[in-house]
């Protein structure tokens, strides 16, 4: 099972992103994933997931109406694209799934990919 993050740069406040995650060694189809972050110095923070089923997706407060996150499973990919970008969000992006292995829930994290917002 492996969870790759890509995608992150610089980008001046306003600009956008677009991160992808590449999954493998599982079926993507059955999972919800999620994109975290993390800021120098401040702990992990969720940031948006989507469902497996219906595709039902969530955002941070601090995000809504900014990023959006989609799938496609065809392609073993989930997305998260990131407009407007402002300083804050400057940070390491990680996607995560929560995957059903050897008989038991295990975490997998991707690899972070950073963005720097700034001028």
């Amino acid at each position: 099972v492996q969870l790759q993050a890509s995608g992150g740069g610089l980008v001046q406040p306003g600009g956008s992103l677009r991160l992808s995650c590449a999954a493998s060694g599982f079926t993507l189809d059955y999972y919800a994933i999620g994109w975290f972050r993390q800021a120098p110095g401040k702990e992990r923070e969720g940031v948006s997931c989507i469902s497996s089923s219906d595709g039902s997706t969530y955002y941070a407060d601090s995000v809504k109406g900014r990023f959006t996150i989609s799938r496609d499973n065809s392609k073993n990919m989930v997305y998260l694209r990131m407009v407007s970008l402002k300083p804050e969000d400057t940070a390491d992006y990680y996607c995560y799934a929560e995957i059903y292995t050897n008989l038991a829930w295990s975490d997998y994290w991707g690899q972070g990919t950073l963005v720097t917002v700034s001028s």
